[in-house]
């Protein structure tokens, strides 16, 4: 069996992520709604007939109660011949905004054989992310302008319609500067930086390319959908002091300067990337008509190329 095939379990306990922190949508407590979802999602992988390994979750064991790195999850553990794969977890993707009940917050988790995901440390990642357009055109580390250029030739259209997506960060001072001086056009977000990735690499998504700095165990989820949508992810450590470097060597090697391709980051085509959207945004969020909640899911098989719109109702 293929992980990929592996999708329909995985869908489920995205969407039960989801449906537990919507019910916290809007009322200020971002800490509620992360638990609800955790709590959702592992509970979903308890009948999930694989035998299952968190490569990137909640933190260690000691700091979270569920979904932490190495955990062993699903209903066939130590089964012979079982489905033995790596998950990357984010039960509740920008978890202010469903706080706040604002757009893109998402479950979400990328799933592989076992020891294809990067065990990327908790720290920050210098992001890149484009569509197959641009794949064999832009690089990390040629520069804002430089991109820009790039982009605007191999798109066929002035640098003022280049849009550019990137986190509405005080650490981007100089990324905004850059952006604003080449006059493309520069979205900036609050948080999410997964969807807005995705976002850029679909031809129909509003933007052309993702820039900027982001948390580096999401960039390994947000690798896995681009591999699969044939779009280009690129992305490099960005360590604030020893104790992230110390970290980062012990988990990922001595070469912390490294610029990590997709491939890199997600080790097989063997993979899927599952989410269910919780607001409003790069997926419709959960809706609730009285005894019925309707999520909106999107699965895209890295293997094969495809993605997967799924609308489910379900009963409560």
């Amino acid at each position: 069996m293929r992980v990929a095939d592996a999708w329909p379990h995985l869908l489920e306990a995205v969407d039960m992520a989801a449906l537990a922190s919507a019910a916290w949508r809007g009322k200020g407590d971002k800490d509620a709604a992360d638990g609800a979802a955790v709590e959702a999602m592992r509970r979903s992988f308890d009948n999930a007939p694989f035998d299952g390994r968190v490569a990137i979750g909640e933190g260690e064991r000691d700091d979270a109660p569920m979904l932490y790195i190495g955990e062993e999850i699903g209903a066939e553990l130590g089964v012979p011949g079982a489905l033995a794969l790596d998950i990357a977890v984010d039960p509740l993707e920008c978890t202010t905004n469903c706080a706040e009940n604002l757009p893109n917050s998402i479950a979400v988790l990328a799933a592989a054989p076992r020891g294809a995901l990067l065990h990327a440390p908790d720290c920050y990642m210098d992001k890149l992310a484009v569509g197959p357009s641009l794949a064999r055109h832009v690089d990390l580390d040629g520069g804002v302008a430089w991109n820009i250029e790039q982009a605007a030739s191999a798109l066929d259209v002035e640098v003022s319609d280049v849009r550019v997506a990137a986190l509405d960060r005080d650490r981007h001072a100089d990324l905004i500067r850059d952006v604003r001086a080449s006059g493309a056009a520069l979205e900036l977000f609050s948080d999410g930086d997964v969807s807005a990735a995705i976002w850029a690499a679909r031809d129909d998504g509003p933007y052309d390319m993702l820039m900027g700095i982001g948390a580096a165990p999401e960039g390994v989820i947000t690798a896995t959908a681009i591999r699969g949508l044939g779009g280009r992810f690129q992305g490099r450590l960005v360590l604030r002091n020893d104790a992230e470097a110390a970290r980062a060597e012990a988990m990922v090697g001595g070469d912390l300067d490294r610029r990590w391709e997709a491939e890199d980051l997600c080790r097989s085509e063997d993979a899927v990337f599952v989410a269910a959207g919780v607001c409003d945004g790069y997926l419709p969020g959960v809706v609730v008509h009285g005894d019925r909640t309707i999520t909106s899911s999107e699965v895209i098989d890295v293997s094969r190329g495809t993605r997967r719109n799924i609308v489910t109702e379900r009963r409560a």
